[in-house]
């Protein structure tokens, strides 16, 4: 089967071609670079459990063979230290390490922070009048701000980490501009960890530097790397599912006049949102250590294998013919838009925590949000899956 492009666009309307070509589809990445997309949702499940699919770039052929450049535009998403790109023990004992930042203690301690931030965030929303970006005025700087705080980001710093973390997830950058931030990125995170080693304090970046210097566990490329990895994911996912979570709900106002009365519930709006619009689409990469056949399809070791979540919240074998619509009241809202397993998304609680306090919140306050713009830029991406802004007016 020939290869077909995938590129940056209407990810969801891409995701669905891609869908009806099989269970599994050769794909060209940016670059040139060749791989296979696993669309529907029984193949994900068996390429998320199988124990010769790898997340270490070791196995992929095209990675040993000196043929993937160090400028290309997904670098950041292969040449890594963190639980992107390990397995087994190596996998397990960093997932352990991370996972004390969010335990469902923590996460709950944090309900009150989350609740006065919202609160503050919708303040100046509304002093500003009545239009803003909600992207930029509420999405970002709820989970930027939240993640920054409890790894000790300071606040002028903030502003330069999410532009490097945004060209990470940017597929139309320039090679050249890909390269810088893969080192960029590295170095930023090395000078934080080097000011948390001298000054440290109570928060999880000063845990881990602890984890790596008293115990010896984590390497400091490692720690580098899976601060990249945690606070880039924790508030660049987050961001874009608020903002899909809106997006859906005002143009779906039948939807959400069933929450405003008391009919369905928010956590019906966000967990139908992860399954219909989940906030990454899709996953680089996955590698074959060898030869693996799944859903009828044989692939051969050492290639690269991209899963899509968002494809695999859409799959008709799984929802039915109504599953590209959105729609609170269907019985079946599963989703794997956090991944599944051993693999499951460390800040999946803290994500649903926000939107839990951020949605009532927003909707409460300004009772009449409207979309000022009808069709949404959306991102420049492969992996997220959101719009570039999002218009909104109001009454303050």
């Amino acid at each position: 089967m020939q290869s077909v492009p995938l590129t940056t666009g209407d990810l969801h309307g891409q995701s669905e071609r891609l869908r009806e070509l099989g269970p599994i589809v050769p794909v060209r990445l940016p670059g040139d670079v060749d791989a296979w997309v696993v669309t529907r949702h029984s193949a994900i499940m068996q390429v998320l459990t199988h124990p010769q699919v790898k997340k270490n770039p070791i196995h992929w052929r095209a990675w040993r063979e000196g043929r993937i450049p160090g400028d290309w535009q997904l670098i950041s998403w292969v040449a890594n230290d963190n639980m992107l790109a390990r397995d087994d023990a190596d996998h397990t004992r960093l997932r352990t390490l991370v996972s004390k930042a969010f335990t469902p203690r923590r996460v709950e301690e944090m309900r009150d922070y989350v609740t006065g931030l919202v609160s503050r965030l919708l303040d100046d929303m509304a002093a500003g009048g009545g239009e803003a970006d909600l992207k930029r005025a509420f999405a970002l700087p709820l989970p930027m701000t939240i993640t920054s705080e409890l790894f000790g980001v300071p606040e002028e710093e903030r502003p330069e980490l999410h532009r490097m973390i945004g060209r990470v997830f940017d597929q139309n950058i320039t090679s050249e501009v890909a390269a810088s931030t893969h080192e960029s990125l590295q170095r930023f995170l090395s000078e934080l960890v080097a000011r948390k080693r001298g000054e440290p304090g109570d928060d999880m970046t000063s845990a881990l530097i602890a984890a790596r210097d008293e115990d010896d566990r984590l390497t400091e490329s490692e720690l580098v790397w899976t601060l990249i990895l945690i606070i880039g994911a924790g508030y660049e996912t987050t961001m874009n599912l608020l903002v899909n979570a809106v997006r859906a709900l005002l143009t779906h106002p039948e939807q959400l006049d069933l929450v405003r009365n008391g009919i369905y519930t928010w956590n019906d709006v966000i967990e139908e949102t992860l399954r219909w619009d989940s906030s990454i689409q899709n996953v680089p990469l996955r590698y074959t250590a060898e030869e693996v056949e799944i859903d009828g399809v044989t692939m051969a070791a050492g290639d690269a294998v991209l899963v899509s979540y968002g494809s695999a919240g859409r799959d008709p074998d799984r929802h039915g013919d109504t599953a590209h619509l959105f729609d609170i009241t269907r019985a079946d809202k599963s989703h794997i838009a956090f991944a599944h397993g051993r693999h499951y998304c460390l800040g999946a609680n803290l994500a649903r925590l926000e939107l839990a306090i951020a949605l009532p919140e927003l909707f409460e306050r300004f009772p009449d949000l409207a979309l000022a713009e009808a069709e949404p830029r959306p991102l420049p991406s492969i992996v997220s899956n959101g719009v570039e802004e999002l218009p909104v007016r109001f009454t303050p």
